[in-house]
């Protein structure tokens, strides 16, 4: 019977440290690197899509116009 429960332990996550480190580490890798993933992809969503087409006032210029 102390065998059986010996055995029981082994298997069991909150007994053993080194399976539940190892899915610990685990859990922490692939949440650390969805959230990477993700960010990249929404900065890649929401990127600078270039120059709009603004018209600019000529009396704003940097050598304005005058009429």
């Amino acid at each position: 019977m102390a065998n059986e429960l010996h055995e029981h332990k082994q298997k069991d996550f909150k007994y053993n440290w080194v399976s539940s480190s190892r899915f610990l580490f685990y859990v922490h890798i692939f949440t650390i690197l969805s959230l990477v993933l993700g960010g990249c992809y929404k900065m890649y969503e929401h990127r600078y899509k270039g120059t709009p087409d603004v018209e600019v006032p000529d009396n704003t210029l940097y050598t304005p116009k005058y009429k």
